[in-house]
């Protein structure tokens, strides 16, 4: 027994109706958040007044702010403790590469990588600076790691490109 027209559109609604709701809540709660750490930071201001004056006081919130800035972004670019769990292989010589990391975290987030990739896709079109730049920076990756296994790519790099083309990127 098939669903009829109504149900479908019932059915249709209801799901566009949570989708708005989950992001428009994802939004609002963003915004709170931002709204409360600017309120945060300006009661501190406020209370340290008094103790060192206003001036004093903007400096010791904005050094404080600037501290949970850098280990936040400490946190994001430190490189990963290897993991004991059946990589043990990757904890050689060579295992902080680049290259291997950038390979781990595209192994471990494929949604991520391929929404950064759509992004990268969609801004290059208008860019063609920025076009040029991942082209360089996709031709030197790909002539590093077939330098580093030359011998298990049998010739990748010269079969990857005409040489014309790397002329013009290198």
């Amino acid at each position: 027994m098939l669903p009829d027209s109504a149900s479908i559109q019932s059915t249709l609604r209801k799901a566009v109706a949570a989708i708005i709701g989950v992001v428009l809540s994802l939004v609002l709660l963003t915004a709170l958040l931002v709204t409360g750490f600017y309120l945060l930071v300006n009661a501190a201001t406020l209370a340290l007044a008094p103790l060192v004056g206003k001036s004093g006081a903007m400096a010791i919130t904005g050094g404080a702010c600037l501290c949970l800035l850098v280990l936040f972004f400490y946190r994001l670019t430190r490189t990963p403790k290897p993991r004991r769990n059946g990589q043990s292989s990757q904890s050689g010589p060579g295992s902080g590469s680049p290259i291997e990391l950038l390979r781990a975290l595209i192994a471990r987030n494929p949604l991520e990588a391929a929404a950064l990739a759509f992004a990268v896709g969609v801004a290059e079109q208008n860019d063609p600076r920025l076009k040029k730049l991942l082209l360089q920076g996709g031709m030197v990756l790909m002539q590093q790691s077939s330098g580093s296994g030359s011998s298990e790519s049998g010739g990748f790099e010269e079969s990857a490109a005409p040489a014309k083309d790397k002329a013009s990127f290198e």
